[in-house]
């Protein structure tokens, strides 16, 4: 699936950077354009990968580059009227040639939790292609403005995307874990899932060919109901033979064949269910999932179709959902892994969270208008009492 990515805000422009590192590496080929979308120069001058020129700064004239300090509604602002400038960067993007766009934001800063669902707007009202969000939550350890400022993005963002892939730094991140270590481990395993995701399909002449394909269309119809969705992953290795061939803990040597292909499939269906039943993206049960999609990746004399075929029959099983779609992605790595991706999943415990903190921000800010109304209509009544006796 080739994509053009959008990174907003520190968050989001660190991960599109490790993105296209990825792609470097693996030779996949996902992202066809990148952009950066900073209110702080700092943040952009850091990236590595994204050409400068795709690196846009707004709201010069009024945060001159010193980013909105966590202002998330500030954020909003800038992005609406500096709209063009963004537009000016996508304007390079060869968007016949891409899939989807992708908008990349942490949700608990300023600039990227107001300004992705500003250009997730934008970019729907003008193109065809599908807009999908990949939103960062904060861990609950960061500080009550940036839960806050996530339960407010997380509700608008949802609502101008075509579909929301959540990855939740709550479930990651380390006890005692560094700042800066935990959050560059982080973005690498955000890119290493959603890497194996969209990467399916997209083989290139002499490459091996998938026995049952998964393209982009394969991936576009799972997201294509909306909601939010969430990623497993699990992985294997396989390691090389002194001879140069590929020896794994999948094939079981000295054995007939028939053996070896049922003790592969069992390994593959076992993959699975690694994948679906251990930590998510954003941790869900997955029954009630209303669509899902199973990518195998590795060499491809490892990737069995009983197995893929049986692990897809287990995935309907327990996400109670007929719209499950299977396939394998051959790549030339030593090893084997399964992505699992959910779509449109509802029984969410951080979303309810969330949803709970911004109703009762709601509350607080109704109860802080409420108290200035009376406390002006006091004020008017105490002068008009003040004034009753002069007339």
């Amino acid at each position: 699936m080739k994509l053009a990515m959008i990174g907003f805000g520190q968050a989001g422009g660190k991960i599109v950077d490790k993105f296209l590192e990825h792609d470097q590496r693996t030779g996949s080929q996902v992202v066809r354009s990148a952009v950066a979308v900073n209110t702080a120069k700092a943040d952009l001058l850091g990236l590595e990968q994204i050409p400068q020129e795709n690196r846009v700064l707004i709201g010069q004239a009024r945060v001159k580059g010193h980013g909105v300090g966590a202002d998330n509604e500030l954020g909003a602002e800038i992005a609406e009227e500096d709209i063009d400038e963004i537009q000016g960067a996508i304007d390079s993007i060869p968007v016949h040639e891409v899939d989807a766009f992708l908008i990349v934001a942490g949700l608990g800063g300023g600039t990227g939790s107001g300004g992705s669902p500003v250009v997730a707007k934008h970019l729907k009202r003008i193109y065809t292609e599908p807009v999908y969000g990949l939103g960062v939550l904060p861990g609950s350890d960061e500080g009550g403005i940036y839960t806050l400022n996530a339960a407010r993005s997380f509700q608008t963002f949802v609502r101008e995307v075509d579909n929301l892939l959540v990855f939740d730094n709550d479930a990651w991140r380390k006890t005692g874990e560094s700042v800066e270590g935990g959050y560059d481990e982080i973005n690498e395993e955000i890119v290493r899932r959603f890497g194996v995701l969209f990467g399916a399909g997209e083989v290139e002449a002499g490459d091996n060919v998938a026995e049952s394909v998964v393209d982009s269309s394969e991936i576009i119809n799972t997201l294509g109901g909306g909601g939010v969705s969430t990623v497993g992953y699990a992985t294997e290795s396989v390691e090389l033979s002194n001879s140069g061939g590929l020896l794994s803990r999948f094939k079981s040597d000295g054995q007939d064949d028939g053996i070896e292909s049922a003790n592969t499939t069992n390994r593959v269906t076992s993959l699975v269910r690694k994948a679906a039943l251990g930590r998510l993206t954003l941790p869900c049960e997955i029954e009630g999932a209303e669509r899902a999609l199973l990518v195998l990746s590795g060499p491809p004399k490892y990737l069995n179709r009983k197995g893929i075929e049986r692990g897809r029959k287990w995935l309907e099983e327990q996400t109670g959902s007929m719209e499950v779609r299977g396939g394998d992605y051959p790549q030339n790595e030593p090893s084997v892994a399964a992505a699992v991706l959910l779509s449109g999943v509802h029984n969410v415990p951080r979303i309810k969270e969330l949803q709970q903190v911004a109703i009762e921000a709601q509350d607080n800010i109704d109860e802080i208008r409420q108290e200035s109304e009376g406390n002006l209509e006091t004020l008017v009544e105490d002068e008009e009492d003040e004034l009753d006796p002069l007339f």
